[in-house]
């Protein structure tokens, strides 16, 4: 006997379901619309995102288990904040996690994507140059995010995506460092040749060094 499945756990018709939920509420904590130490109220964020009590409890759990947000008893959920010391051990994984996908980008790219990742490192320079930072900063999360998509690592995708939205904060904080677009800039250009370039190796070697760059950096934020 067949069983018949359990609609899925949604919100209210037309809004956002469980996974939509949960990717509302983690992209607002992304862009900084959340700050760390926030609470996270069920019926805030059912109001804002169109949703069920009990798909904002769902989510909150979800990213709870992410460690992009922090339980405590009779307190409710809040925004994780993440100390630099924190900040500075996921820098170290990302080194090794995104010098792997660079490495399975640069084995798997297509020529209609070099053409793409191109595109985006002219969009790069173009943003450093006229000192758009904050258009920067959306172009490097951009680069990042294809490069994982182009490497075909479904996995270190996931690790990667969690990593981000824990140091988002950091990251952001980093971004506004006198010099310290110029610097990026140049790192992730060189990170775009060696992937273009199909040469694996020098990819993930390029990878490493921005990561490198950016622990070091941290500890002068």
């Amino acid at each position: 006997m067949t069983a018949t499945p359990h609609p899925p756990a949604g919100g209210h018709p037309g809004g956002a379901g469980g996974d939509g939920v949960l990717a509302a509420i983690r992209e607002a904590i992304l862009a900084g619309e959340f700050a760390p130490g926030q609470r996270l109220v069920e019926a805030d964020l059912s109001t804002r995102f169109d949703a069920s009590r009990a798909s904002v409890r769902t989510a909150l759990f979800e990213l709870t288990n992410e460690g992009i947000v922090e339980r405590a008893q009779n307190r409710g959920a809040r925004v994780r904040a993440v100390t630099l010391e924190e900040a500075i051990e996921i820098s170290e994984v990302r080194m090794v996690v995104e010098g792997l996908c660079a490495a399975k980008a640069a084995e798997r790219i297509t020529d209609e994507q070099i053409a793409e990742l191109r595109t985006l490192g002219a969009a790069m320079r173009t943003a450093v140059s006229q000192g758009h930072i904050m258009r920067y900063s959306g172009l490097n999360q951009t680069l990042h995010l294809r490069i994982r998509q182009i490497s075909g690592q479904s996995t270190a995708a996931g690790v990667l995506e969690r990593l981000r939205a824990q140091n988002v904060r950091h990251q952001f904080r980093l971004s506004l460092v006198p010099g310290r677009p110029h610097v990026s800039l140049a790192e992730h250009l060189a990170i775009i040749d060696e992937v273009c370039a199909r040469a694996p190796e020098a990819a993930e070697r390029a990878a490493r060094r921005h990561l490198l760059s950016v622990i070091d950096a941290l500890g002068d934020v």
